[in-house]
């Protein structure tokens, strides 16, 4: 039987490598997956400090239904950090209200073969820093408000208000984006269908 997950963190922690390389095995896609349309390039180095973190990290995990929720608040946080460090605008970062291209402007590491696709995808590079991560949890992880409250230290209120604003700046950003009204509906009709498969690409490329 498979070892759960914070058996394998504290063992970790007490310096059992490897217990630490199965869970890296474990989630490695995971991680590299919530970084793939955030940031231009290699995004090995996040996913390496991501769990450098965990494994460092005071907080005590009891349930290891709630691991994934705790390995996403600290990519979270190592994503946050990044673009404070990178960005040049000469002001505050404000993940509320600037997009990933207004702090890190370029293509994004993750691109997908149909225009629907590179369509959602550039439409959510364009959107709050904070909204893009709450709708690629809800469409890459497929999680629920619960879970998304405990990763992004949020009331499940606050989660599900932001969800619905969330849906509403995506569908602003590929109106803006879209080439034409005949694309923009078919995106929009579609559009769980469109996130499913930027999903499972994302599988195959991680």
């Amino acid at each position: 039987m498979a070892a759960d997950d914070v058996v394998l963190l504290e063992a970790w922690r007490r310096g059992d490598t490897t217990a630490g390389e199965e869970l890296f095995e474990r989630y490695y896609d995971v991680v590299e997956r919530f970084f793939l349309n955030k940031i231009s390039g290699d995004v090995q180095d996040l996913v390496q400090e991501t769990f450098i973190a965990c494994v460092e990290g005071r907080d005590r995990v009891q349930d290891s239904s709630r691991f994934r929720s705790y390995l996403f608040s600290i990519a979270y946080n190592v994503l946050r950090a990044h673009l404070r460090k990178i960005y040049r605008g000469g002001q505050q970062l404000d993940f509320d209200e600037m997009s990933i291209q207004q702090v890190a402007p370029g293509p994004g590491t993750q691109l997908g073969h149909r225009r629907e696709q590179r369509l959602l995808l550039e439409a959510l590079r364009g959107i709050p820093v904070d909204y893009q991560v709450i709708l690629e949890l809800h469409y890459w992880e497929q999680m629920n408000t619960e879970d998304m409250a405990e990763a992004l230290a949020l009331p499940v209120g606050t989660v599900r208000s932001r969800l619905r604003r969330a849906r509403e700046l995506l569908e602003q950003a590929m109106g803006r984006l879209a080439e034409s009204p005949g694309e923009l509906q078919s995106t929009l009709t579609r559009l769980d269908d469109w996130a499913e498969r930027c999903r499972q690409e994302m599988q195959r490329r991680t």
